[in-house]
C-alpha cells in the first residue's frame, strides 16, 4: 500500500534552503547527498562541520570563535558548543530594521495591529533604556505574565539584550502556578495585562498579579500594559506602574547589544510534569538561536518576509520557537485568543487574509476541527499556505488524512516532536522529502537520534526509547538551583550511562520516519510486553460515538491492566455493543494486548496548560497517589471524575 500523501518535485525542491544548504555540504564535505537522510547521516557523523556550516548559512550575527565543540571527554553532560563564541539573540532577531514588517497582532476583538522592523527596533529600545536605569544587567531575571502579544516579544528582546534571562507564563495561569515558577527565580521586574481575552469573556489578571506579587521573592517593580481592562487601579498593588509611565522619559536610539557566551541563560522554561514543582530549564543564547535557525530553514523552509503563524501561548516552548523566526526575517503572525471563537474560522480568516505560508498548531486543534466538520479547502484561498505543523501530542493516521482532505493537498505536513526540555525538536519535517501517513519525516538534522530496547541496542524498525546519542547545541545550559547537576542528569542521563533518554516511545519505520506512541513513562504494560497510549487512539477516533479518550495502566494482580476513558459525543451512551465495538476496533487495529479491561465514560480529560493530555496525573489518581502540580493543569477539576471509581476497584 503506498502511503505517501505528499511529494515535492523537482522544482520545489530546487527552490528550497535545505537544497542550497545541500549544495554547501557536498562542497565542503566532497560527497554526494541524494536525499534527506543521507545528509542527516553525515550531519551527526560529522557534528562539528555542520554546526560550523549552520552559523555560516544562516548568517548568525556575532564572534563564532575557532572552537566548535568542546566535549567534555566524551560525555554528552557538560559538553560545550562554540565555547570561544560571543553573540547576543536580541541582536540576532532585530537585524535590519527598516520598513518591512516584523510582526501582526490580532485578537478576538478583531482588533489589528501592524508592526514595521524599524517600530519594533525602537520599541525594544525604550524598554532596554528603562531597563537599565532601573539598574537591569546581564544575569538578572525578567518575567512576562502576558498573552501572545507584541509587547510580549518587545519585552522579552529588551531584557535579552543586556544579557538578562527572559521567562514568561501565560495569564490563564493561576497564582500558584505563577508563583511555582516565578518564585524560584526571582525576577526583579515583571510585566503583566491588566486582562485578557477569551471566548468573548475579559478574564481579569490584575487580581493575580496582587496575590502573586508578595509571594515572588527579589521582585522589585511590576509594570503593567493595558490590554483588556477598563476602569484599572494600581492602587492595591505593590510598587506597580503603568507602561506608559515607565517608558514615558525616553525616546528610541541605537542599541547596545551585551554579547555573551554561546551558553549564556536566554530563557528559564518549565516543565508541564504533574509531580512536584515545575523543573526551571534553563536554554543559552547560542543553542535556542542556531537550533531554531536550523529548524526554520532547513527543516521548514522559512525564508525572509514568509508570514508565519503559530498558535500558541507565552507558557508553551512553541512560543519561544516562533519568536525565533524574526533572525530569519520572517513577518510573526501572533493571535491571543478562543481559537473557536466566535466560530472555527477565526484562525483561518486570520492567516488567510495574511497570505500565512507556515500554519502551525496543535494535534488536538486539528482534531477540534475535524469533529466540526471544517474544510478550510472549501471556505478559504489558502493558496499560499506551504506547510502546516503540528506538535503537542501525536498527529495519528487519520489526522494526516484530514489536513490533506479538509485543509490543502499540495501541503508539506510536518508532525514535530521535541520538548521544553531541548526548546527545539529531535523529529520533525524537511521540504525535500515524501510525506508518509502517520509518520514524522525524520530526525532533524545534526541530532543522533535513536530508538533503544531494554539492554541500550539499536532498533532497527520497531519500538523502543527516544534517545539521542551525542551532544546538540540546545541541550539545557543547566536547571536553576540545581548546583551539582543532580537533577539535570537525573532527567536525562539517568537510565542509560552517557546518552539522552527523551521519555517517549517511538516507532521507526521502514522509511526512516518515526511514530511516536506515548510517553514511555506513561507506557503500557500489560503481561510485560510495552505499548504505547497512541496505538490505542488511533484505533479509538475511527469509532463515531467517541469524541476524545485517554488511556491508562492501572496495576492489578500483580500485572497491569489496560482501562480506557472515553467522551462520547452527544446522543451517545456507553451500552454493551458500543463497548464490543471498541474493543473489537482496537482489537483488529492494533493487537488483542491493547484491548482494555475496563472501558469507562467520563465528560472531561485533564489536559497541560500546552493542551497535552495527562495520561500519569489520570493513572495517579486512579491509584490514590498524590498530584502535586495540579497547577500545571489547565482543568484540573477533571481529576475528581477519576477518584473512587467502584468498576475500577474489581
Amino acid at each position: 500500500m503506498n502511503n505517501i500523501l505528499w511529494s515535492p518535485d523537482a522544482a520545489h525542491i530546487a527552490q528550497t534552503r535545505l537544497h542550497d544548504f545541500m549544495q554547501d555540504a557536498a562542497v565542503v564535505s566532497e560527497l554526494a547527498f541524494p536525499d534527506y537522510h543521507t545528509l542527516w547521516q553525515w550531519s551527526v557523523d560529522e557534528s562539528e562541520t555542520f554546526w560550523d556550516m549552520v552559523w555560516d548559512f544562516c548568517e548568525i550575527i556575532g564572534d563564532k570563535g575557532t572552537r566548535i565543540l568542546d566535549d567534555n571527554n566524551g560525555q554528552m553532560y557538560g559538553a560545550k558548543f562554540f565555547p570561544d563564541a560571543r553573540l547576543n539573540y536580541a541582536e540576532n532577531l532585530l537585524r535590519n530594521p527598516d520598513g518591512r514588517n516584523a510582526m501582526i497582532f490580532r485578537d478576538e476583538q478583531k482588533a489589528q495591529r501592524i508592526m514595521t522592523r524599524k517600530e519594533m527596533y525602537d520599541a525594544v529600545s525604550l524598554w532596554q533604556q528603562a531597563m537599565i536605569d532601573h539598574g537591569i544587567t546581564k544575569g538578572d531575571r525578567v518575567a512576562g505574565y502576558m498573552p501572545n502579544m507584541m509587547e510580549t516579544i518587545i519585552v522579552a528582546l529588551a531584557a535579552i539584550s543586556l544579557g538578562a534571562i527572559w521567562s514568561s507564563a501565560s495569564p490563564d495561569f493561576g497564582v500558584q502556578g505563577v508563583v511555582d515558577r516565578f518564585g524560584q527565580i526571582s525576577p526583579k521586574l515583571l510585566i503583566s495585562v491588566d486582562g485578557y481575552y477569551y471566548n468573548g469573556k475579559v478574564i481579569d489578571v490584575l487580581s493575580k498579579v496582587h496575590d502573586a506579587q508578595t509571594q515572588i521573592e527579589g521582585l522589585e517593580k511590576t509594570i503593567i500594559v493595558p490590554f483588556a481592562g477598563s476602569d484599572v487601579n494600581l492602587k492595591d498593588l505593590h510598587n506597580t506602574v503603568f507602561q506608559k509611565e515607565f517608558l514615558s522619559t525616553y525616546t528610541p536610539k541605537d542599541i547596545a547589544f551585551e554579547r555573551v557566551e554561546f551558553n549564556h541563560p536566554l530563557f528559564i522554561m518549565f516543565s508541564s510534569g504533574t509531580t512536584g514543582v515545575p523543573k526551571c530549564i534553563v536554554h543559552g543564547h547560542g543553542g535556542t538561536l542556531i537550533q531554531h535557525m536550523k529548524e526554520h530553514q532547513l527543516q521548514c523552509d522559512i525564508k525572509a518576509g514568509d508570514n508565519v503563524f503559530y498558535f500558541t501561548t507565552c507558557g508553551w516552548m512553541m512560543w519561544n520557537w516562533l519568536v525565533t523566526a524574526l533572525a530569519s526575517e520572517a513577518i510573526l503572525l501572533l493571535y491571543d485568543g478562543s481559537p473557536f471563537y466566535p466560530n472555527g474560522n477565526v484562525l483561518w480568516d486570520y492567516t488567510s487574509a495574511h497570505e500565512c505560508k507556515l500554519f502551525g498548531t496543535s494535534a488536538k486543534y486539528l482534531e477540534a476541527m475535524k469533529n466540526e466538520r471544517m474544510r478550510p479547502k472549501d471556505t478559504h484561498d489558502l493558496s499560499h499556505l506551504r506547510a502546516v505543523t503540528s506538535t503537542g501530542s501525536p498527529l495519528v493516521h487519520s489526522g494526516f488524512d484530514y489536513v490533506y482532505g479538509a485543509i490543502k493537498e499540495d501541503l508539506h505536513l510536518a508532525s514535530i516532536s521535541g520538548g521544553t526540555d531541548i526548546v527545539s525538536c529531535f523529529m520533525l519535517g524537511n521540504p525535500i522529502s515524501p510525506v508518509y501517513r502517520g509518520e514524522i519525516q525524520g530526525a532533524g538534522l545534526g541530532m543522533a537520534v535513536d530508538v533503544y530496547d531494554d539492554n541500550q541496542q539499536s532498533i532497527t524498525i520497531g519500538s523502543g526509547e527516544l534517545v539521542c546519542t551525542k551532544p546538540f547545541p540546545s541541550m539545557p545550559v543547566c536547571f536553576w538551583n540545581d548546583e551539582d547537576g543532580a537533577r539535570y542528569k537525573g532527567a536525562y542521563f539517568g537510565q542509560f550511562d552517557n546518552i539522552w533518554v527523551h521519555g517517549d516511545w517511538v516507532e521507526k519505520t521502514e522509511h526512516g520516519g518515526f511514530i511516536i506512541h506515548g510517553r514511555s513513562d506513561a507506557t503500557l504494560n500489560p503481561g510485560g510486553v510495552r505499548i504505547g497510549t497512541a496505538e490505542i487512539y488511533r484505533q479509538v477516533e475511527k469509532i463515531e460515538a467517541v469524541k476524545e479518550s485517554i488511556a491508562i495502566g492501572q496495576d492489578w494482580e500483580d500485572d497491569v491492566r489496560v482501562i480506557l476513558f472515553v467522551i462520547l459525543k452527544s446522543g451517545w451512551e456507553l451500552d454493551s455493543n458500543l463497548v464490543k465495538e471498541i474493543k473489537t476496533e482496537i482489537r483488529k487495529g492494533a493487537s488483542p494486548r491493547h484491548v482494555p479491561a475496563k472501558i469507562i465514560p467520563v465528560s472531561d480529560i485533564p489536559r497541560t496548560k500546552s493542551g497535552k493530555i495527562t495520561e500519569i496525573a489520570v493513572r495517579n489518581v486512579v491509584m490514590g497517589r498524590p498530584i502535586k502540580n495540579v497547577e500545571a493543569l489547565a482543568n484540573p477539576e477533571s481529576l475528581d471524575l477519576y477518584k473512587d471509581i467502584a468498576e475500577l476497584q474489581s
